[in-house]
């Protein structure tokens, strides 16, 4: 029997959600289970209307991404979790490769390559994502860079009850502090080169109206990271 798969999708006044959602339920994969977790939305919740007989919605007060993931996920059935922000869409496939991927591998995190679309879904840049020839140029990365993007990364749900959740004091780089504590405690982030996903670039996200507050706030999780990681790179040279 195949692993069910959760899609968690937090969600919070974003006029894509209708296409985010869509691309979910259209996977080529079953079984899988679908989570929108309202973070306190008071527009475009209407856009969820014709999906509700085919999702589990979750509400609450507004409290971030991190907060909207980790509500998901305790509340998800799958033995693997993907994240889809929702603005963004999964290709048909995603689910299906990247779990095959994952199993042939027993991998416990992966992620995938991806491309870039606009706001009207047309691609500007096929194959966006980095691939590094080694793991420990990848891991090198991180020194420096976010190398992840967290919408395609697939995890087993178990990792959580290794390593925690997302960390709910950092509003913008709580993936990058997550995907750095995950390889500490030696979970290699497996990746597949194939464009997956679909990341959308548009004058509304949140990482060009908040610019200076994530430039701020990288700064300072950058450098945990850097000290988490930089001793492994030391050790795989």
């Amino acid at each position: 029997m195949r692993p069910l798969v959760t899609i968690v999708m937090p969600f919070y006044n974003d006029p894509y959600v209708g296409q985010a959602v869509q691309s979910a339920l259209s996977q080529s994969y079953s079984p899988i289970e679908v989570i929108v977790v309202d973070d306190g939305s008071w527009q475009y919740v209407d856009r969820l209307a014709p999906f509700m007989p085919y999702i589990h919605y979750l509400g609450k007060a507004n409290g971030g991404t991190a907060s909207a993931l980790n509500h998901g996920i305790r509340s998800a059935s799958g033995e693997y979790i993907a994240w889809l922000s929702s603005d963004d869409i999964f290709y048909p496939d995603k689910i299906n490769n990247q779990v095959l991927f994952m199993q042939e591998r027993n991998a416990w995190i992966s992620h995938t390559n991806f491309n870039y679309i606009d706001q009207y879904s047309q691609v500007t840049h096929y194959r966006a994502g980095v691939s590094f020839e080694r793991m420990v140029d990848f891991y090198r990365c991180f020194l420096n860079a976010n190398p992840v993007n967290g919408c395609t990364v697939m995890m087993r749900k178990q990792l959580f009850a290794h390593i925690g959740l997302f960390d709910e004091s950092l509003p913008y780089t709580h993936d990058l502090e997550f995907w750095a504590r995950a390889i500490q405690a030696g979970f290699p982030m497996h990746y597949l080169n194939e464009p997956l996903v679909a990341y959308r670039r548009h004058e509304g996200m949140g990482t060009i109206r908040h610019r200076e507050a994530i430039l701020h706030e990288y700064a300072r999780t950058q450098a945990s990271v850097r000290t988490a990681i930089a001793p492994i790179v030391a050790a795989m040279e």
